[in-house]
């Protein structure tokens, strides 16, 4: 294969490698070709394909990997709701990835002391305990831990929550989030939380603590959501203070 002559060589063969990463055909946690085949395929000498390499490497699309090779790297995605209050669903279909839900907990318990004082309620009092497991592109993405008070939301059991927005249906019983608390932790994942993710025990994820207020600053909602840390990544919206 030859580069166009107007084109150097390198960014021929980068744009031409990162052309195959995003079509698919090197897809993602695969091999890509070693060194001495792509000088083959390109026509090039070994320099030149390094160069190639190492600015998609730099670029974060690749990742060398000792004894193995340079593998195409897991993209990571942007989660915005940091700044946004939206629902999983839509900000996954805004970025083009097709979002679905299961619902692996959903019933009434009672609230420890640590629910209890994120919803200003009184321990023991009835909450509802709904747990679900949130993919994107059929990949597990996150799994959230969601405590809602049963004084405020009455005969809410029969929502089905894998085809259902949680924040519609509150919205539909006139309680809107309007505001949300967040606390961010990283921590290691634990054996329950590696199997359901699909990543291995000890590896990175990132545990937010929510509380979702509705209007008076009425609390409604207590989350936990722990992400994977190697697929995703959260964007922060900071201005400055008058």
């Amino acid at each position: 294969m030859v580069s166009d002559n107007k084109i150097p060589r390198h960014l021929f063969i980068q744009q031409d490698l990162l052309k195959k990463i995003q079509s698919g055909e090197y897809a993602q946690g695969q091999l890509i070709p070693k060194e001495s085949e792509l000088t083959d395929i390109y026509q090039v000498s070994r320099p030149t394909v390094r160069q190639a390499i190492q600015f998609l490497v730099n670029d974060g699309f690749l990742e060398r990997r000792k004894r193995r090779g340079t593998i195409v790297k897991q993209q990571k995605i942007n989660q915005e709701f940091t700044h946004i209050i939206e629902s999983y669903d839509s900000e996954m279909n805004r970025k083009g990835l097709h979002p679905t839900t299961k619902v692996l907990t959903f019933k009434v318990d009672k609230a420890t002391s640590e629910i209890a004082n994120n919803l200003a309620i009184n321990e023991l009092d009835a909450i509802y305990k709904l747990v679900r497991l949130r993919y994107a592109e059929n990949k597990p993405i996150v799994l959230v831990t969601t405590y809602l008070p049963v004084k405020l939301l009455p005969n809410f059991l029969h929502n089905d929550f894998k085809h259902q927005k949680l924040y519609s249906v509150l919205e539909k019983m006139n309680l809107p989030i309007v505001q949300i608390r967040r606390k961010l932790d990283v921590l290691k994942a634990d054996e329950t939380t590696s199997d359901l993710l699909d990543i291995e025990e000890g590896d990175p994820i990132f545990y937010f603590h929510s509380v979702g207020y509705s209007h008076d600053r009425t609390p409604i909602e207590y989350s936990i959501s722990k992400y994977r840390g190697d697929i995703n990544s959260f964007v922060f919206e900071l201005n400055h203070s008058s």
